[in-house]
């Protein structure tokens, strides 16, 4: 029988990555802040906790999936957090997008405790997320990746669920996902206003330009969404504004200046960003589901 897994976070995203673990027949104890994701995963045969140092007592491997590097803390370290129980030999797989720096204390800690931890943030949205197909990207020891291997195969794309290097390595690789989705959505959203300003053919464009060197994903999925006139959110503004602002503390922070280890911008940092820019970016969206909109 598969082992079981304990289960922390259940989102946007965390929801159908456990409720696919457990179609897949591994017995989950779940956790969550909001009740209504852990009755439905109860439902489908999960164990119910009431916090995650309970989760922790009953299982040796442990998923993460929460907004922000505090709240990954809060879940670990915090009053009943995991470390408070953690046994020997577990291994915590955390799924939030998280600051490196934050990733490779947390994964020091884990260590003092007898246990291992990886950091494996994810890409591919909601739909990923149903489908079982996100791309995983791994940081931490790798025998701790080849034993939770195959639990990272049910929710990812066994193609693309993928060591990077040590500790912090999958979070730097995230950081590097985010600023190339962010500058190719920028991108590819003034295409599309260019192309209907001009008075082409938009679906033509974007099939002229997806049998060239500037097809991508974006373009692909999200350029069909916008022909079809789809503004379904897939994902919160404030969370991809928050990737965003681990990715500008990591970049100054590999330049060797000061950066806030949990990857917020300094305001020497915000300045130079630009917040005219952002608040524009981000006014439809901020800390709602709604998407960005792009003017």
């Amino acid at each position: 029988m598969p082992e079981t897994i304990g289960f922390i976070g259940l989102g946007l995203m965390g929801r159908p990555m456990a409720a696919n673990l457990s179609k897949a027949g591994y017995p989950l104890v779940v956790h969550s802040r909001s009740p209504q994701p852990v009755d439905a995963l109860v439902a489908l045969g999960a164990k119910r906790a009431e916090s995650p140092a309970e989760v922790a007592r009953q299982v040796t491997r442990i998923i993460t999936m929460v907004p922000d590097s505090p709240d990954v803390e809060q879940v670990l370290e915090g009053d009943n957090g995991v470390f408070s129980a953690l046994q020997r030999g577990t291994i915590i797989i955390d799924n939030s997008s998280i600051a490196p720096g934050v990733a490779r204390r947390l994964a020091a800690r884990a260590k003092s405790l007898g246990a291992q931890m990886l950091d494996a943030p994810v890409s591919g949205g909601e739909i990923g997320a149903v489908s079982g197909t996100l791309s995983i990207m791994v940081g931490g020891d790798a025998d701790a990746f080849e034993k939770v291997k195959p639990i990272l195969d049910v929710m990812g794309n066994p193609e693309k669920v993928v060591r990077i290097g040590e500790a912090g390595a999958g979070q730097l690789c995230k950081v590097c996902n985010q600023m190339v989705i962010a500058g190719t959505l920028g991108v590819v959203a003034e295409a599309f206003a260019l192309a209907k300003k001009s008075g082409i053919d938009a679906s033509k464009m974007r099939e002229a330009l997806l049998g060239g060197f500037a097809a991508s994903r974006v373009l692909e999925v999200h350029g069909e969404r916008i022909l079809n006139g789809n503004f379904k959110p897939g994902f919160k503004t404030k969370l991809f504004a928050k990737d965003l602002k681990i990715a500008a503390a990591t970049l100054v922070e590999q330049s060797g200046r000061r950066a806030d280890p949990r990857g917020r911008a300094t305001r020497g940092q915000r300045a130079h960003g630009g917040r005219r820019r952002r608040r524009r970016l981000f006014r439809n969206g901020e800390g709602r589901p709604e998407l960005a909109r792009l003017d």
